[in-house]
Formats: structure tokens, C-alpha cells, sequence
């Protein structure tokens, strides 16, 4: 099934996508889509329900961030060969972690804004997935069975604070609007495609990135099991898992978003996302 949120910044109710794309309003049986709700309970309880009975939201809402107050936002760097290459890096020996911080999520087609003073605000699109089951220290042949599902996100990073403003990458990840997700988290039975997906994102037009999730360094069962060694991994945590080659700061000469640009991403089966770029104001 695919899960999403509907309305207005603050006020977004749950929603599930009909085999005929309408939105069709889940807020009679679950409140949102977060770490209460983001488990394998509520999606027993909605293949229950004819959802062909459930109100209709107008095509035109705005689609929220698919998932809502997780806590955690766990990004992995340098997870695709091809990006680790293009960087004359070497490849990790383990997976490389930061957070990103929650306050930064966005909708799926809100405008991203360039923090105060940054000339270094890059792209990055990635596959994510959002834990539906706790887990601690499992097994890679049993990491899946504690994923809810995947969706599209947009890993915004300021490279500047990100590698020249101290030692963690953590403070270049998590300004304001530099995580939009969604436009909708795809269940994982609907999807076990998941590692051979292709990839791309677009500024003004220009193709930027193109890749395939089968390029990841370390695959999503790994990261779980990976991850579930460091820390529990709670129903509604997130985490995006690294993106292929084409990111601005590689390009010769650098480019980077500066305000006015339009970035489009998306990912085979899910979705894509739209974003204006605007520059930091007062």
C-alpha cells in the first residue's frame, strides 16, 4: 500500500492512495502516520477496511512529509561506489552514520531554503525507509522483517558546515527544510524491487544525478542490522541510505543552489518530489 499525509503544514491528516490515485482519508482509523501509528498493527488494520468507503481529499491538497515526529532521522554517507569514486574516496569498510535533525523535514514539494550566508547548499537524492517493528542488534536475514516500507527523500546538505566547521557532519545536514520525504512511504511487500531501483534529480531542468539503489555500497538489510548493533531502532525512525554520483559539489567547477532554482528528484515506483529553492531572509 501506499501511505502519505494530506494538508496544510501542521494540520496534515493520514492518508492511503487508491488503485485509482485518490487520496482516500485514514484519520477514522489511525491519527497520523508516526511512531504510534507506524507498524505492522495499523497496516493489518487497514488491509481490513474497504478503503473504497473512506472520504476523498481534494487532488489539489498539498502532500505533507509521509512521516510524521520520528525520533530519528538517521542518514548514511558515502554508501554508492560510484559517489565514493567520483570523490577519490575510498569505500567505507563500515557504514558511515550522522543524524539529520527532525526539525528539518519537509513535504515531498516544499521549497527548500538556503540557510543564511551558505554558498555551499548541495542535493542529494536517496532511497529512505521508516522502522515498524523496535529493532536491537538483528540479523541481517532478519533486518527486513523490521522495515514498514520506503519512500524518496532529499538529502539537503551544506558542504561548507559539513566538512569545514568542525568534526561531524551532523551541523550541515539538518537546517531548516533540508529533509523533505515522501511524497508517500510504499509498503515493503509492494516493493521487493527495492535494491534495483533507477535514480535521478534535475536542477532547472539539467540532469544532475542518475543511479540505481543496486550501487549501495552496504544494502538496507545491512544498514538495519548495521544501525540495530549502535542503537534501537523505534517504529517511525527514518533513515535515508546515501546517493549516487552528480551532487554539486563534485561538478567542475562546483555548483551550488544559491535561490531561484527549481530541483526535481524521484526514484522508480516512488515518486518524485519538486522543490523551489529561495535564499534565507530576515
Amino acid at each position: 500500500m501506499k501511505l502519505c499525509r494530506i494538508g496544510s503544514v501542521g494540520e496534515e491528516k493520514p492518508a492511503i492512495i487508491d488503485s485509482e490515485n485518490n487520496y482516500r482519508d485514514l484519520s477514522s482509523i489511525i491519527n497520523d502516520l508516526n511512531p504510534d501509528t507506524l507498524n505492522f498493527d495499523t497496516l493489518e488494520k487497514i488491509k481490513k477496511t474497504d478503503i473504497s468507503t473512506l472520504p476523498k481529499f481534494d487532488s489539489s491538497s498539498r502532500i505533507g512529509a509521509c512521516v510524521s515526529n520520528p525520533s530519528k532521522f538517521i542518514g548514511i554517507g558515502l554508501n554508492f561506489k560510484d559517489h565514493a569514486e567520483e570523490q577519490n574516496l575510498p569505500i567505507p569498510k563500515e557504514p558511515i552514520i550522522f543524524s539529520k535533525f527532525t526539525s528539518c523535514i519537509t513535504g515531498p514539494n516544499d521549497p527548500i531554503i538556503v540557510p543564511k550566508g551558505s554558498n555551499h547548499t548541495d542535493w542529494e537524492v536517496e532511497i529512505g525507509f521508516v522502522i515498524g517493528k523496535k529493532a536491537t542488534n538483528v540479523s541481517i536475514g532478519n533486518a527486513l522483517d523490521h522495515v514498514l516500507g520506503f519512500f524518496l527523500v532529499n538529502d539537503v546538505s551544506e558542504r561548507d558546515f559539513q566538512k569545514n566547521r568542525g568534526l561531524t557532519w551532523d551541523k550541515g545536514k539538518g537546517f531548516d527544510t533540508f529533509g523533505p520525504i515522501g511524497p508517500f512511504i510504499v509498503t515493503t511487500d509492494e516493493l521487493p524491487d527495492y535494491q534495483n531501483l533507477n535514480m535521478f534529480l534535475d536542477v532547472n531542468g539539467k540532469r544532475m544525478q542518475t543511479g540505481n539503489t543496486s550501487k549501495m555500497i552496504f544494502d538496507i538489510k545491512t544498514l538495519v542490522s548495521y544501525m540495530s548493533s549502535c542503537m534501537s531502532l523505534h517504529p517511525g525512525d527514518i533513515c535515508c541510505t546515501g546517493t549516487p554520483p552528480g551532487v554539486g559539489e563534485n561538478m567542475k567547477p562546483p555548483q551550488f543552489l544559491k535561490g531561484g532554482e527549481e530541483v526535481v528528484l524521484g526514484i522508480d515506483k516512488l515518486g518524485t518530489q519538486k522543490h523551489l529553492v529561495v535564499p534565507y531572509k530576515e
